[in-house]
């Protein structure tokens, strides 16, 4: 029997417990029936489609959660706001109590999967979807990751880190500052790749007296440490100072970073992402696509290369960074970035509120720089990294198609083949 017949639904729901709260499900469902709070990140059941588009990118696992419950009640987004949990599955009898038949309770049982997953791009309502051409599969030559190791569903709950440094790494702003910190480990194990990120869990309640969710924060740090051979990271923060009316504000997670002194310790879970990793083939090209702290993980596959050229291992693999800030003081990093050597890597940087100046954001340096990223995107040794805001996601997007048309390309041929060779990454909140 269809599900479209059946008293009973398959609703799909979030675990509030170990989401992160990334956002890559909103960005990536294509028919919108994601949306959340300040709290939890919760599925709308008249609007999802069970397309499973959102369930591989997910980087804890907290997508993959399923109940069966009567058609007439699914539960509502106000109910899913308000939880700390999943609800248990209901049973025969509750079912049986909420009017479905023991029939339909019999039938539902029996079915083993979902109906026949709807193509995501055949779902999309929006004249452009570019989440859909994100990769969900690593690089053939990423190395092997670690994930989940520690969380409320691990063995063990979380591990402390303790604060080695504290830096400001923006010359100015005044509605907000970014930081450089370094969390060391100790003699707990915290593997982590470049691309992979973790989770901080403020200390705290909220105004519900709750405990405080953890925040995602991407590594800025290669593999083998911010300081070489040593069980740290880096972590890329930004606090917002000031709201859009110049009103000041203080967000959670971010401000107790920022605040933090070297020898506070930290609670920290994680790590997780499997596919934003960085190819392991030392001949491989890497374009990088970035706003603000979404050049943490830029940062962390630079310094790799970086490591590797100065140790004889690095054999000529194109680096080129796209970089965009509203000023040049604003940029994260701007002085490091002048002391990288040209013939080591392409830097692109573009600035929106330059006095005098006509705005340029990231995708209009890479439509100047359209003969060389042609020849990339031709190349099946290129892999494509994009990180930052969700509202440069569709431009950068644009940009390449535009790139690959201008250049005589098929748009969705090249596309089709960067998701499937895992070689377009987009990373967006």
């Amino acid at each position: 029997m269809d599900m479209a017949d059946m008293q009973i639904i398959k609703q799909h729901l979030i675990d509030p417990e170990i989401c992160i709260r990334c956002n890559t499900c909103e960005m990536t469902c294509p028919v919108n029936a994601i949306t959340h709070d300040s709290r939890n990140y919760v599925v709308d059941a008249d609007k999802c489609n069970l397309c499973m588009a959102c369930v591989s990118p997910c980087p804890t696992g907290s997508i993959d959660n399923w109940r069966m419950v009567p058609r007439t009640r699914p539960y509502t987004l106000d109910e899913q706001f308000g939880w700390d949990t999943l609800p248990e599955e209901l049973s025969s009898e509750q079912l049986a109590a909420s009017g479905v038949g023991a029939e339909a309770i019999a039938e539902a049982q029996a079915l083993e999967a979902v109906e026949e997953p709807v193509d995501p791009a055949l779902a999309q309502i929006a004249p452009f979807n570019s989440a859909q051409y994100g990769a969900t599969l690593p690089p053939w030559s990423a190395a092997h990751c670690y994930t989940n190791l520690y969380g409320p569903k691990a063995a063990i709950k979380s591990v402390t880190a303790t604060v080695v440094g504290n830096v400001r790494v923006t010359e100015i702003g005044r509605d907000y500052d970014t930081h450089h910190l370094v969390l060391d480990f100790g003699a707990m194990p915290f593997p982590v790749l470049e691309g992979q990120s973790i989770g901080i869990v403020p200390p705290g309640v909220d105004e519900q007296g709750r405990p405080h969710h953890a925040r995602q924060y991407s590594v800025a740090s290669p593999r083998n440490g911010e300081r070489p051979g040593y069980n740290n990271l880096s972590l890329t923060i930004k606090r917002v100072l000031e709201d859009h009316q110049g009103n000041p504000v203080r967000g959670v997670a971010s401000n107790y970073l920022c605040d933090l002194q070297v020898g506070d310790t930290v609670e920290v879970i994680g790590p997780f992402g499997n596919s934003f990793l960085m190819p392991n083939h030392p001949r491989s090209n890497i374009v990088m696509i970035c706003t603000g702290t979404g050049s943490a993980p830029m940062r962390a596959m630079t310094e790799w290369r970086r490591r590797l050229r100065k140790s004889g291992k690095f054999e000529g693999g194109k680096l080129m960074l796209f970089f965009g800030a509203r000023t040049r003081e604003e940029l994260p990093y701007f002085g490091p970035l002048q002391s990288l050597p040209k013939d080591f890597i392409d830097i692109n940087l573009a600035f929106s509120r330059t006095p005098g100046q006509p705005k340029r954001y990231v995708q209009d340096v890479m439509r100047e720089r359209a003969a060389d990223l042609a020849m990339l995107l031709a190349d099946p040794d290129s892999y494509f990294y994009v990180c930052g805001l969700k509202s440069m996601e569709e431009g950068v997007v644009l940009a390449l198609r535009d790139v690959a048309e201008q250049a005589g390309l098929d748009w969705e041929t090249v596309a089709a083949s960067l998701k499937r060779e895992g070689r377009l990454h987009l990373e967006t909140y």
